[in-house]
């Protein structure tokens, strides 16, 4: 419960909501010989492990990508909130993410379910730094990009989603943005609460 949408008169969906909008974009939309990178906040859990069970469906390798997934998934497997075991590669420091991202280049990257972080835009995350070429990854026409998240509307974050959006669009790549729900409380929410 916070403040940040109290202000509107509604209820905010359930993650239940955000992962039906997943598996629509992930198992509904033709994705033969593409790459699939997700991106969504590395605290957000429950959307991780949606993305994962979506990953075995499509029968994907999971790979994620990035310190701040690699310390957040670390602490939930610890806490035993989930366990992943040898199901998803999890790589956080960059000579591995550039090592591990080389790989999938020569294996097949329609072998792979790319988890990475980088959903604001953030220069030095590892979506943004694919799509500068500052790793070994060609994105290809027809490559997907799926935003499991909305963009904070600050200024500085609105413009390097912009960048970043620019660069993937230039290659051809299809984004999909918004497949998300809060995780603020909306009035209705509060007056239940209260």
């Amino acid at each position: 419960m916070d403040s940040l949408y109290s202000n509107l008169d509604a209820k905010t969906p359930s993650e239940k909501v955000a992962r039906e909008m997943l598996k629509d974009v992930l198992i509904g939309v033709r994705n033969e010989g593409s790459a699939i990178i997700v991106t969504t906040f590395s605290s957000h859990i429950a959307r991780l492990k949606s993305i994962v069970d979506f990953g075995r469906i499509l029968k994907r390798k999971v790979v994620f990508l990035g310190r701040s997934l690699s310390n957040y998934v670390g602490s939930a497997q610890k806490l035993n909130l989930i366990n992943f075991g040898k199901e998803v590669e999890i790589i956080g420091f960059r000579g591995d993410v550039k090592r591990k991202l080389t790989d999938i280049q020569k294996h097949g990257r329609e072998n792979y379910l790319i988890v990475c972080t980088g959903n604001q835009g953030e220069p030095d995350a590892v979506l943004s730094r694919m799509a500068r070429k500052d790793l070994p990854f060609e994105f290809l026409p027809n490559d997907i990009v799926i935003f499991s998240c909305r963009t904070i509307p600050t200024e500085m974050t609105i413009k390097n989603r912009e960048i970043l959006e620019k660069k993937l669009k230039q290659r051809g790549v299809r984004l999909f943005k918004d497949i998300h729900t809060s995780g603020h409380a909306c009035r209705e929410d509060h007056r239940d609460m209260i």
